[in-house]
């Protein structure tokens, strides 16, 4: 167990990218690959479950790429920063709870978000973790149905991280190559751990 009762996983992959980035697209396929080895761990999850709760909603639509849930964005960003100002950590340990990813060996964290993210897996899991920027040119972004929001595109949860430069993996998901290429380097690192 880490020092927070949180098992130890053997690898981290933490993602960030913006929206229509294909965040989802290459966590998805990376699950795929790996099978029963790997969790997908959405910090946005347990977030969208509580809102949708409080709010009375639905909140399988939350989870969707879909416009219900960008009907609400911007509401459930605010909601979360008041929780996230009281304890950066609530969302992360909610998130790794939720999956019950002390079962797997391979933790997929599919979007993170903001500095404190990073914070919180760099705390607890150092020595294992590895950070994935997807980036995808606006052209291609737009094109997969994103539009630039204000109250949205200018917050922490889409610019909390533009500034770090120290990714051990930058992947470019402008849809020119496929899954299986996007996530060739991801595939090594772990091939060569398990």
């Amino acid at each position: 167990m880490g020092d927070n009762g949180i098992e130890n996983p053997q690898l981290v992959l933490v993602f960030s990218g913006k929206r229509k980035s294909g965040k989802d697209f290459v966590t998805d396929f990376l699950k795929e690959h790996f099978g029963e080895r790997s969790v997908i761990i959405r910090l946005s999850g347990p977030l969208k479950e509580c809102f949708a709760k409080d709010n009375g909603l639905d909140y399988e639509k939350l989870l969707s790429a879909s416009d219900y849930k960008e009907k609400y964005r911007e509401e459930m960003i605010t909601w979360s920063e008041e929780i996230r100002n009281k304890d950066y950590t609530y969302f992360c340990k909610a998130a790794i709870s939720k999956y019950e990813a002390s079962k797997y060996p391979v933790w997929i964290i599919s979007d993170a978000r903001r500095l404190t993210d990073l914070q919180f897996f760099r705390e607890n899991y150092e020595d294992k973790m590895k950070t994935v920027r997807i980036q995808a040119t606006e052209e291609i972004r737009k094109s997969r149905g994103w539009l630039i929001t204000p109250g949205v595109d200018d917050k922490e949860t889409e610019c909390g991280l533009d500034t770090v430069t120290n990714w051990d993996y930058r992947i470019e998901n402008n849809g020119d190559v496929s899954g299986e290429a996007l996530i060739q380097p991801i595939i090594q690192l772990v091939n060569n751990l398990l």
